[in-house]
């Protein structure tokens, strides 16, 4: 029996019924978290000494392209608009199924080194089962925990074919990975669904998506951004015809009429916000408050690196800072004065990537919080390091001070996958160089298309 027993650290569980321990003991056996408390004896396991230390779940992040990463920063500067077009329309139709395979295996990669023990990736530039393959080829190989959401391409048809929007979620394609690679719904990585949704699609082809998914057991996950819908009053229609309930998620949400978002609430529906995205490509505000005002807690996530960084500690601080201004702001305007103390505290978004992330994709009784019997999932952060001396406040430190330079020591299902502020990866050199290689070919390709970045 392999145990491990992380000792002496200030430990935040997220786990009510434990709560935080300024000086406990987190033991791991056999890939599952046995006991947290203080003074646990271990002696016949791996000792890790925790003191200096702050253990905390491992992050969960709800929404990423992750096929995206050999295009960090390329797209730093295009609006939503430009993104259909450049992105999805123009870059995206250049990829091989080795761009998709590089990509999403650094991508991963670099979640684990940042903190994320899980990650939900919305690949949807998957024209051809090789691609989709290879991409979830790089998330086994990356060995993260991921919820692998397989989506569809957007190019502009080519004379004679279907716009995107009329084109129904391949079944056979979702079969068969069900029937091979993502047979184990207890597995590492396990299958969702990228739809397009009434925003995006006709609602015949809504109808057929939402079908596809609850059928087979799957989350549908659809974006919900700015603009006008494809399909006016699809939600409506949706929900008339008993199809939504706790099986869906939204990303983003932006738009959501009041009324319709409490109908969507009160059927269980989970939302995944990308609050630094959102206002920089133009989505509008996070619903963060929104959410907040009715009961629900939103998931974070990353969205792009194709224009912004992969730290999801960041992702949840802009989504504070966020709701905290324009909680301030609507105070100002209210009272002409800021609210006597806080809005929201820095626990509640430390949930957003944890506990809130589990209850998302259902697997709230395996990941999200250090409570025994659900699978090691941790992050070990390094209170010691300059940036983060004194801790008065363990989440505090977490949520508004905690870098990629802090996190230690990551394991998933417990399997260190970074210690001593290393990343247990073979090659990553030659990894970095193919995915640089796979980069440049794409920009240069389109480029000479006429469609550089500005």
């Amino acid at each position: 029996m392999k145990r491990t027993l992380i000792r002496s650290a200030t430990i935040i569980s997220m786990d009510d019924r434990i709560g935080d321990l300024r000086a406990g003991d987190v033991l791991v056996e056999n890939g599952r978290i046995a006991e947290v408390r203080p003074d646990i004896d271990a002696a016949d396991a791996e000792i890790v000494d925790g003191r200096g230390r702050i253990v905390i779940p491992g992050l969960i992040n709800a929404h990423m392209h992750t096929w995206q990463t050999g295009l960090r920063g390329y797209a730093a500067n295009w609006t939503l608009l430009e993104y259909f077009r450049r992105m999805h329309a123009g870059l995206a139709t250049l990829f091989s199924p080795d761009d998709i395979y590089i990509a999403t295996l650094v991508g991963a990669l670099n979640q684990i080194n940042c903190g994320a023990t899980t990650l939900v990736d919305w690949c949807h530039n998957n024209p051809t089962p090789a691609h989709t393959d290879a991409a979830v080829r790089g998330l086994v190989e990356s060995g993260i925990r991921a919820a692998f959401f397989h989506g569809s391409p957007k190019p502009e048809p080519k004379p004679g074919e279907p716009h995107f929007s009329e084109v129904p979620h391949p079944r056979r394609e979702v079969e068969r990975l069900l029937a091979g690679p993502l047979a184990d719904r207890n597995g590492l990585v396990t299958l969702g669904l990228a739809v397009l949704g009434p925003h995006y699609a006709t609602l015949d082809v809504s109808m057929h998506d939402f079908r596809l998914a609850r059928e087979h057991g799957l989350i549908a996950s659809m974006h919900q951004g700015g603009g006008p819908a494809k399909t006016p009053g699809g939600w409506e229609q949706l929900i008339e015809a008993g199809l939504v309930g706790p099986f869906v998620n939204i990303v983003h949400g932006n738009d959501l009429p009041d009324e319709l978002l409490q109908k969507l609430i009160d059927l269980g529906v989970t939302f995944s916000v990308t609050p630094e995205n959102e206002m920089i490509q133009g989505h509008g505000f996070p619903i963060t408050g929104r959410l907040l005002k009715r009961g629900v807690r939103p998931t974070i996530g990353i969205d792009l690196e194709s224009v912004l960084a992969g730290d999801l500690f960041s992702a949840a601080r802009v989504a504070l800072s966020m709701q905290r201004a324009l909680d301030n702001a609507q105070m100002r305007k209210n009272e002409g004065t800021i609210p006597a103390t806080t809005t929201i505290s820095a626990r509640e978004a430390l949930a957003w990537v944890t506990t809130s992330g589990a209850r998302m994709l259902g697997r709230e009784s395996q990941i999200g919080s250090l409570t025994p019997g659900k699978l090691a999932d941790l992050v070990i952060i390094n209170a010691d390091d300059l940036n983060l001396v004194p801790v008065h406040d363990p989440v505090a430190t977490v949520v508004m001070q905690t870098s990629l330079a802090n996190i230690e020591a990551v394991m998933i299902g417990g399997v260190w996958k970074k210690r001593n502020g290393k990343l247990l990866a073979e090659g990553l050199e030659a990894k970095n160089e193919l995915l640089a290689q796979s980069g440049r070919r794409l920009v240069r390709d389109i480029e000479r298309q006429g469609h550089a970045a500005q």
